[in-house]
């Protein structure tokens, strides 16, 4: 049995200014240019928590010939340029075509990559895959729960298989899945049929978090569901909310050995439990002042979600709203973490530790987000920003923030990066020195992501009240393509 694999992940901010290109995702695939495919993503991915460390696993455990041709992302931003999709998508059918013939595919998306052409871009691949494999090569997707799924991505992939965590700790297990299922529908041993269900229902990022009610019982329940008879995966995608496309929003996929109205009936049991919930599924959001104050008197680390600029979700990662407020309230005890701005951090790195230096800190993207902070600071710390991830997300994956500085502006300390990254993991703030338990409030540019591994340290998490791109409020953002009759953008439903 010879499996091939391939993947493109984009996750689309429609509302972001700043557009997707090749040079993106050639800089943060760590592949190189030239998107090197085979032993450079075997040496890249394996042993990882992530699809293509699970594909590797699984395809070692399954004892099939598994061949990795093409895996590339960027950093969620605005849209994926034309050109930038073309360039991508010809390489990879160009490889699948030239390591033909297979048995069967194995495609690691993302689910919610929009481009300047093309709304549902991962529907557009399965298609063009499809023009080159037939209709009955089984082609198995991997997708993140922030897919918005489209009725043709569903026709066109035999299985569909979604994260059921957010945090996603469980990429590799998703990975290792599809390569189970993959094998079964090879041999002939199962005939998946797979059920679809489009709710109308819009729901953001921070409830969306699996760790915390209601999301958390949900997918108890999926699970247990996943082992009845029959049934072979089940997948509820809550959407990613910051696309202004038709198909944004939660769906439910359950897929069945053979029997389509035991597919279909699980899909609707499994959304008429998000129905239910629907109203506990927006969010309580705090300000930062009212975050200084609850951090003053708490016995332990208070962390403040600023996912407002949240660059896991396409945000510049630039924003000083909530910077600017301690600096201004005099805080004491407080770091944010992190701003974007290779400028400061090459004055920075000029300066040298220990040097005092005039900055025009981060709001370079756009004024949504806050205007410069002008500031006399101290630099204490510097690094090249090299890291492996080892908390449970994505752990054994390096990455870089690129050159980085940690600096002090009165009692506020700020970590600086050339790089747009999340703030995800401790060995991130690690690389300057920085131990989250010697702070009173964490301002931290992540929405959810965070929870894996530094939400752990926190006494009390709060969900930041700040503008953005990526704010957790319907009502801020002008929707033009999304379905207007679902809940909660209309609140009768």
């Amino acid at each position: 049995m010879r499996i091939l694999s391939a993947g493109i992940q984009h996750e689309t901010n429609t509302f972001a200014s700043t557009l997707t290109t090749t040079a993106d995702f050639a800089r943060d695939s760590h592949l190189g240019n030239e998107f090197a495919g085979g032993d450079a993503i075997v040496a890249r991915y394996q042993g990882t928590n992530t699809i293509h460390g699970g594909y590797l696993e699984g395809a070692a455990d399954a004892g099939f010939e598994f061949v990795p041709l093409f895996n590339v992302h960027a950093c969620p931003a605005g849209m994926v340029t034309r050109s930038c999709f073309e360039e991508l998508v010809g390489e990879m059918i160009s490889r699948i075509t030239a390591a033909l013939p297979a048995n069967g595919i194995l495609l690691d998306l993302h689910g919610a990559m929009v481009t300047e052409e093309f709304e549902d871009a991962e529907a557009e691949i399965v298609r063009r895959v499809r023009e080159v494999v037939g209709e009955t090569m089984p082609i198995v997707v991997t997708l993140d729960l922030h897919a918005n799924i489209s009725r043709p991505l569903v026709q066109r992939s035999t299985v569909i298989v979604g994260f059921d965590t957010y945090p996603h700790v469980d990429m590799g297990d998703r990975g290792r899945e599809a390569t189970r299922l993959i094998k079964r529908i090879v041999d002939g041993g199962v005939q998946p049929q797979q059920a679809f269900v489009q709710m109308p229902l819009l729901t953001v990022p921070p409830m969306q978090c699996t760790l915390r009610e209601p999301m958390a019982g949900i997918i108890e329940r999926l699970n247990v569901l996943e082992q009845r008879p029959g049934i072979l995966t089940a997948t509820i995608a809550m959407g990613f909310p910051f696309a202004d496309i038709a198909c944004m929003g939660v769906s439910v996929l359950v897929t069945s050995d053979g029997d389509m109205g035991v597919a279909e009936a699980a899909a609707d049991e499994i959304a008429s439990w998000l129905w239910d919930v629907r109203t506990a599924l927006q969010p309580d959001l705090v300000t930062v002042e009212k975050a200084m104050e609850i951090a003053a008197v708490a016995a332990g680390l208070v962390i403040l979600a600023d996912g407002s600029d949240n660059p896991g979700g396409g945000a510049p990662c630039d924003g000083t709203v909530a910077l600017q407020a301690m600096i201004d309230a005099d805080f004491q005890g407080g770091i944010v973490g992190l701003i974007v701005d290779p400028e400061t951090v090459q004055q920075a790195v000029v300066a040298g530790v220990g040097g005092v230096i005039d900055v025009c800190l981060g709001g370079k993207t756009d004024t949504l987000h806050g205007e410069s902070v002008v500031a006399t600071v101290e630099v204490l710390a510097l690094s090249d920003g090299e890291y492996v991830y080892g908390g449970a997300m994505a752990q054994g994956i390096s990455d870089t923030l690129g050159p980085t500085a940690l600096l002090k502006i009165g009692g506020v300390q700020v970590i600086v990066s050339s790089l747009r990254r999340q703030l995800i993991d401790r060995n991130m703030a690690a690389t300057v020195g920085v131990d989250f338990a010697d702070f009173k409030l964490l301002v931290l540019k992540s929405a959810v992501h965070f929870r894996a591994d530094i939400g752990p340290l926190a006494e009390l998490i709060l969900d930041a009240d700040t503008p953005g791109v990526h704010r957790p409020d319907f009502s801020c953002f002008d929707y033009k393509n999304v379905r207007q009759d679902a809940y909660p953008l209309n609140a009768e439903c």
